[in-house]
């Protein structure tokens, strides 16, 4: 077990409950098909960041930081498909479309809303996001003790990592199913489904110029 085990489960939660697009993108797929569809979600988040950890694990995350070119190229993917997700929330809202079962076609995008396009959403957030990437490169060495072998102690850290991502986003979803009959309001839907646009968008856009 890494020594450095509970300060690093701390740091880890809060960064896992911390909003940020993950929590706009579960909260709307969460309204349009409940907790099923949010928890989908959930889970494609947590796929991405499974492959960011093994990468990262594996040295694969070094060659991304180390190219201008690759990052910057990821990074505006991710900013350009957290701008159209939220378009299309804007979209889906403007025309007040009832919200869509979860194998029926969405009126506004053509997407089907299923649990496999959910789960899509989910994973390419997290992979079209490089500061992902780079949050394992210098997240993972800081709690890696001299004394013990790095690569397995990364690996174990990003093991707990991904499996706190994983029951907070199945604690997410069941919060969204309970409160599913208020969401499920016309007024209350709509007002989400902007609001959820509206921060996709300005996530994208923060994204894009961001510098950092």
């Amino acid at each position: 077990m890494p020594a450095q085990l509970l300060p690093f489960l701390l740091v880890v939660t809060i960064l896992t409950i911390t909003p940020g697009p993950d929590w706009a993108i579960v909260l709307r797929n969460g309204m349009r098909g409940g907790a099923s569809l949010a928890w989908w979600t959930g889970l494609g988040c947590c796929t991405g960041i499974a492959v960011h950890a093994a990468a990262a694990v594996l040295g694969l995350s070094a060659l991304l930081a180390a190219s201008a070119t690759a990052y910057t190229v990821v990074k505006l993917a991710g900013a350009a498909y957290l701008v159209y997700l939220g378009v299309s929330a804007l979209w889906h809202s403007r025309r007040g479309a009832a919200p869509a079962p979860v194998a029926e076609v969405d009126a506004a995008t053509g997407e089907v809303v299923t649990r496999g396009a959910a789960f899509r959403q989910g994973v390419l957030n997290n992979l079209l996001n490089p500061k992902i990437a780079l949050l394992f490169l210098t997240l993972l060495p800081q709690f890696v003790a001299a004394d013990e072998p790095r690569t397995a102690t990364s690996a174990v850290l990003a093991a707990v990592f991904l499996l706190s991502a994983v029951l907070w986003w199945r604690v997410f979803s069941l919060a969204v199913g309970a409160l599913g009959r208020a969401l499920t309001r016309d007024r209350v839907r709509l007002a989400l489904e902007r609001l959820t646009g509206a921060v996709l968008v300005a996530l994208g856009i923060k994204v894009a110029l961001d510098q950092s």
